[in-house]
């Protein structure tokens, strides 16, 4: 895996890594009328008189928020607003990057219980915040803000929002999870009703992958958390848990893991030794997600199984098979914003999920091949999910979630799905 010094890094971020680009020109006295006084006056009466108006006359069709209060920055932690900026903007980079979406870092100080500076976030302060700044955005996408808040915050925003309001922590990784689930399911030669499923981690992550698995078919799903599997008899669970609670007799994650098809795991690492991945099915696939470390290393997977087929998945690029959220929020909020949806519903999400197990059983393209030099890009237990550099991402997820969409009524702009797909296919070719 490649090495970073602090150096290095602060260097590429000097001076941060967003800025504004004007797409009309400003080079004279008329660029100037039009674009503030006096011109500027019609586009203001424009929205009063017709408030759709706003997604014509202004930069809300193809804006994003990118929202924090810093209470769970990227496996760092709480450590605050303004030291979240640097995800936030290195988020709104791979908007633009991948799916051509603009989108700005918004971090929310001041959001905590009581207004203290420091504690657990208050949602009724975040709520607020986001609610009085979305007139400006098409979407919101909420970041690295601690569970459970993190629940409420996105089902009130969803449901008080006509714009679609996504938690990627939350969804993002149970969109790929699913996508690789898929096709797992493909190579197993099972319906993913057939597949015995066990979980670590019931965070906003695990809660959510679950919730998912569930959406696409999956029916056997034992979740576990720190204090062992998540049944109907323990009285300490949260209302996002309880949800999820199953009649088992096994009391423990490696109790539950015999027999599995599949582990899904966004923990913590070395929770599992090669012993246990031993009692899993003949066939299984382990997703061990933890980062920067998984669950259980690749290496250790590879002397247990040896013999055996396997899949093996992690969050990590230098290992195949990488769960990588930037296979999906960018095109989830294009197709989105396309045809003007009100929320992301589960349908686009699982749409999204399907278009990305669809586009890896495809044979990948030369200059793909050409970016991951040495590694084996067919379809099979080595790949079931897309790289994040298969530019066809672009149209084959925006256009499925853009479909979803329609299909289930919450598009608000009318859309020829033919010409939609033609005109992806233009704007790919020239990004």
């Amino acid at each position: 895996m490649a090495k970073y010094d602090r150096e290095e890094v602060l260097g590429f971020h000097k001076g941060g890594k967003v800025g504004v680009r004007l797409p009309k020109p400003l080079k004279t006295k008329d660029d100037l009328c039009l674009a503030y006084t006096p011109g500027v006056a019609h586009a203001v009466k424009e929205i009063a008189a017709n408030p759709n108006a706003i997604y014509d006359v202004t930069a809300k069709s193809n804006l994003v928020a990118v929202v924090s209060d810093g209470t769970a920055i990227l496996g760092l932690g709480d450590l605050g607003a303004a030291a979240s900026i640097p995800v936030m903007e290195g988020k709104a980079v791979l908007f633009k990057a991948f799916g051509d979406v603009d989108a700005w870092p918004v971090p929310l100080a001041c959001c905590r219980q009581d207004g203290a500076d420091k504690g657990r976030t208050d949602p009724e302060r975040v709520i607020a915040a986001v609610k009085a700044l979305a007139p400006q955005y098409g979407g919101v996408n909420l970041e690295d803000i601690a569970s459970p808040a993190c629940f409420e915050i996105e089902d009130r925003l969803d449901a008080e929002l006509d714009i679609p309001v996504f938690h990627d922590d939350q969804w993002g990784t149970a969109v790929i999870t699913l996508a690789g689930v898929l096709n797992f399911a493909k190579l197993a030669g099972k319906t993913l009703g057939e597949l015995k499923v066990v979980m670590n981690g019931a965070g906003a992550a695990g809660i959510r992958i679950c919730d998912m698995l569930k959406a696409a078919g999956v029916v056997d799903v034992t979740m576990c958390d720190t204090k062992g599997t998540i049944r109907r008899d323990r009285t300490d669970l949260n209302p996002f848990k309880a949800r999820h609670a199953v009649e088992t007799a096994a009391k423990t994650l490696r109790e539950a893991l015999a027999g599995a098809d599949v582990f899904i795991g966004v923990s913590a690492a070395n929770v599992l030794s090669g012993a246990d991945v031993k009692t899993m099915a003949d066939f299984p696939a382990i997703f061990a997600m933890a980062n920067p470390d998984p669950e259980v290393r690749p290496e250790e997977v590879s002397d247990a199984l040896s013999g055996r087929r396997y899949v093996m998945v992690t969050g990590r690029s230098d290992y195949p098979n990488q769960i990588n959220n930037v296979l999906g929020f960018p095109y989830l909020f294009r197709g989105a914003l396309d045809v003007r949806a009100t929320t992301i519903n589960t349908e686009m999400k699982v749409a999204a999920a399907h278009a990305l197990a669809e586009l890896a059983q495809k044979p990948v393209t030369d200059d793909v091949k050409a970016l991951y030099p040495g590694e084996n890009l067919e379809f099979g237990t080595g790949y079931i999910i897309p790289k994040p550099f298969d530019r066809r991402l672009f149209v084959a997820v925006s256009h499925a979630v853009a479909a979803a969409a329609i299909k289930t009524g919450v598009a608000r702009a009318a859309v020829d799905l033919d010409e939609y797909r033609r005109e992806l296919e233009r704007r790919n070719a020239v990004r």
